[in-house]
């Protein structure tokens, strides 16, 4: 499938495409993290060809998802990290090999381990707690109120800021002071010094974050049904990446994570196989630009 460049304004560049041709037109190693949600097994057809989502079993979708991730750690940086966000879907009454009808399939673990076997460092299991969350007409089974988001890494030792997403603690109160005091250096405390005996100051507020995040579904007006809160992407790239850094979604959809981006002065890349939604995403972009 052939991708084109429909957007770079120094700041966002948006290709037109299917994720991996659009990837490979992108140099290596200039991405310092990568925060995306592609679309999930067997969900919905968004009435485009070549789209992902569609295969005929979990492991033809499985395979998809890894090669578009293949590609994505090419072009991060040595330290830098990817953060998946996946949804989990049910067997319907069509035969899937290996499943029965009604199994949960287990998408996102088994989209976790392959690109674990692939060469990704699995680093984290986050819990999205959705306390607002779809209606189901259930009533044997839980309703499902959670999502992952998985934090990956391309190497053993990567950049990770603890103290930009540090929570509130018991008291109600956040501690964002963290000095590496070796060398004088001050800032945030990248993954590559845990464990090590590098001491650290704190003002003493705060917790580091933890793996459950309560965060409500804010779908945007007019844009597809499948978009996710900015607190996600907000959370994560701050956690992934510095001003000025360079964050990156296959999936863009309809410009959520370009949108965060630009509001954290980060620069954007974004890969969209629908020209539908990159319209949405260039003009919530430019009513963003409006107001700043």
């Amino acid at each position: 499938m052939m991708s084109d460049l429909v957007l770079d304004d120094g700041d966002v560049c948006i290709w037109l495409g299917g994720a991996v041709s659009c990837l490979r037109q992108i140099p290596s190693s200039i991405v310092q993290t990568c925060v995306t949600s592609p679309p999930y097994w067997g969900l919905r057809d968004y009435g485009v060809d070549g789209q992902i989502g569609l295969e005929d079993s979990p492991d033809a979708y499985v395979a998809s998802i890894v090669d578009v991730f293949r590609e994505v750690r090419r072009v991060l940086r040595d330290d830098g990290t990817l953060w998946l966000n996946l949804g989990d879907s049910y067997t319907g009454a069509g035969e899937v090999i290996g499943l029965k009808p009604k199994d949960l399939v287990g998408i996102p673990w088994r989209v976790a381990f392959a690109l674990q076997a692939d060469g990704w460092y699995l680093r984290s299991d986050i819990i999205w707690h959705k306390p607002n969350p779809m209606p189901e007409s259930v009533t044997d089974r839980p309703t499902k109120s959670h999502e992952y988001v998985f934090l990956l890494s391309k190497s053993e030792r990567y950049y990770y800021d603890s103290e930009a997403i540090r929570e509130l603690d018991a008291g109600g109160k956040s501690g964002n002071v963290a000095r590496k005091i070796a060398n004088g250096a001050i800032g945030a405390r990248p993954a590559d010094h845990l464990g090590s005996s590098v001491p650290w100051e704190s003002d003493g507020t705060g917790r580091n974050a933890r793996t459950v995040w309560k965060i409500a579904t804010k779908p945007y007006a007019g844009a597809h049904f499948a978009t996710f809160p900015p607190e996600i992407p907000e959370r994560c790239i701050k956690a992934g990446s510095r001003e000025g850094d360079t964050v990156l979604d296959p999936f863009m959809g309809s410009g959520t994570t370009a949108l965060v981006a630009r509001g954290l002065s980060r620069h954007s890349i974004g890969c969209e196989i629908n020209p539908d939604y990159i319209d949405i995403a260039r003009v919530r972009l430019q009513q963003l630009s409006l107001l700043q």
